[in-house]
């Protein structure tokens, strides 16, 4: 018998407190030049350290989509189907700085904060950090399961 995990599909088998796997992701300019191309977001913040800092930020930061699509992998993980994440929404409080020695990590966390039976929805609010600085805020995604 195996002790692997596996995704959650009922909702009779999740309760309000519930703990989602936590995860972190991490993030280096390699995989920012990606995303730009990808997402077609090409601003130089996100890849030109120089350009980053004339416009007063700290250092290149990360996409922020790139950072909202990468915390709710823990949901799709743990539904084990994207398309059952019904709705999903975040603020933007602070960027993920990522210096190009270093990259940087992104800390996801996230709690089963509400469960309705009959519609068999799961409400799951995301603790989303990076350096102990929360990068995204109001993070909630809810999910259909069985």
């Amino acid at each position: 018998m195996s002790t692997a995990w596996r995704p959650v599909r009922v909702c009779a088998d999740v309760s309000v407190g519930d703990e989602l796997p936590g995860t972190t992701i991490h993030v280096d300019r390699a995989r920012l030049i990606q995303y730009a191309g990808a997402s077609l977001d090409r601003n130089p913040i996100h890849w030109d350290e120089t350009f980053a800092k004339s416009v007063g930020l700290p250092d290149v930061i990360a996409h922020g989509m790139f950072t909202m699509g990468a915390a709710v992998t823990i949901v799709t993980d743990w539904v084990g189907d994207p398309g059952r994440v019904t709705d999903y929404s975040v603020r933007f409080p602070e960027p993920v700085v990522v210096p190009y020695e270093t990259g940087a990590d992104i800390e996801v966390t996230g709690v089963v904060t509400a469960r309705d039976e009959a519609s068999r929805l799961v409400t799951i609010e995301l603790t989303v950090t990076s350096e102990g600085v929360k990068v995204l805020g109001k993070a909630v995604a809810v999910a259909r399961l069985d």
